[in-house]
């Protein structure tokens, strides 16, 4: 893609309303497979963390998985982790290292598209070794997604939900996944036929995404973003637009609630207010900030 920040100012209504859909948890139920099989083992791995595995696995499972950082970007999560080690008794009791990531959040703050390709850019502009491990981390992650994440389809009432939101609505995958894996994903289950774009963290923040793709372009009340993690309706919020949660653990029930009365209450312009008030603070209830072990 030339520049995929222009791709997405350059997008032009076609329908009367915007829907932005989280695909990783929400749209798919990859989170557990890609996490728990791909991301841990290689942090464990290229981080040196065999001695404390254990807690190194109930780390990255907490703020990936099970608390309201679930859905960060990878970059954000890796940095998260580490420092929540590092702040284990269990692994000061067993000297364990854990690497202090400062390149890493330098960057961070300096970068807003937080995709490989900025960053296999700024590795060769500052190949340290702690940029060049994360970077092995990074790309073996994407390596093992490839070869392990298949035939995991969308959940049930996805499509459907997709059918009759395009009816009325232009509608863009909005993710901090790699482009690559999320084309090839919704292309393996047939349903990237319903979106205009698709939007992965090569093309910015979810708020960004939201913003050059629908901003001023839609009224604020014909703006959805689906997701199923805070950072999701905190694009949405920040965009002035209404947000609906698939709650994490009962994502089936949700699509169902969506596709039954969500996307009607939104066509009719019904949906802010006590309706989408009772689904945030339900959705609220599922994600702690803080982790148990402490």
């Amino acid at each position: 893609m030339s520049d995929p920040v222009q791709e997405l100012k350059d997008f032009k209504p076609r329908k009367e309303f915007f829907v932005g859909i989280d695909s990783d948890g929400c749209a798919f139920d990859s989170m557990e497979i890609k996490h728990k099989e791909c991301f841990c083992p290689q942090f464990i791995y290229h981080f040196g963390l065999q001695s404390v595995s254990k807690y190194a696995r109930e780390v990255w499972e907490f703020v990936n998985l099970y608390s309201k950082n679930r859905g960060c970007n990878r970059f954000m999560a890796i940095q998260y982790a580490t420092e929540l080690l590092a702040a284990r008794k269990e692994v000061k009791d067993r000297h364990a290292e854990v690497p202090v990531l400062k390149d890493l959040a330098d960057w961070c703050k300096r970068e807003t598209k937080l995709g490989n390709p900025a960053f296999l850019a700024e590795v060769e502009r500052n190949p340290s070794d702690e940029m060049k491990m994360i970077k092995a981390w990074s790309l073996g992650v994407n390596e093992t997604i490839a070869w392990f994440v298949k035939n995991v389809p969308p959940y049930p009432l996805v499509e459907e939900s997709l059918q009759k939101m395009t009816e009325k609505a232009d509608a863009l995958v909005v993710s901090q996944t790699p482009t690559e894996a999320l084309e090839r994903e919704w292309g393996e289950h047939g349903i990237d036929k319903y979106v205009r774009m698709i939007a992965g963290q090569e093309r910015g923040t979810k708020t960004e995404h939201i913003r050059f793709a629908a901003g001023g372009k839609y009224p604020a009340e014909k703006i959805l973003m689906i997701g199923d993690a805070p950072g999701d309706y905190k694009a949405a919020k920040a965009n002035d637009a209404l947000f609906f949660p698939i709650n994490p653990g009962h994502e089936e029930a949700s699509w169902e609630k969506l596709y039954n009365e969500g996307l009607d209450r939104f066509f009719a312009g019904t949906f802010a207010g006590s309706y989408q008030e009772e689904l945030l603070r339900e959705f609220d209830q599922y994600l702690p900030e803080k982790p148990g072990w402490n």
